[in-house]
């Protein structure tokens, strides 16, 4: 299944992520199909290609559930935000 999600690149402490566009199963630094846009979260920055995220989208493409949430803020899809728990100790356990 291919996925929309984060990659992160950057240096130690100075993290940024871009918006790529990757097989689910290969590694999250692994090589991305397309890249959509970026994340800068130190200085709030976002750019996302919305034509393309729209394409992939309509083809069955899935998001991450925090490429969602972004996608939400920015109004490229018309959706509810999807909530982002830590699991307890006791959920772990199980």
């Amino acid at each position: 299944m291919i996925i929309i999600r984060l990659q992160r690149v950057g240096r130690k402490n100075a993290q940024h992520f871009r918006v790529v566009l990757a097989e689910k199963t290969t590694s999250p630094r692994g090589k991305a199909i397309e890249t959509l846009g970026f994340v800068n979260p130190h200085t709030k920055e976002r750019s996302f290609n919305k034509d393309r995220i729209i394409y992939w989208i309509s083809k069955g493409a899935g998001l991450s559930d925090t490429v969602s949430n972004f996608l939400v803020t920015e109004k490229i899809i018309d959706a509810p935000k999807i909530a982002k728990h830590k699991k307890t100790k006791k959920e772990v356990k199980k």
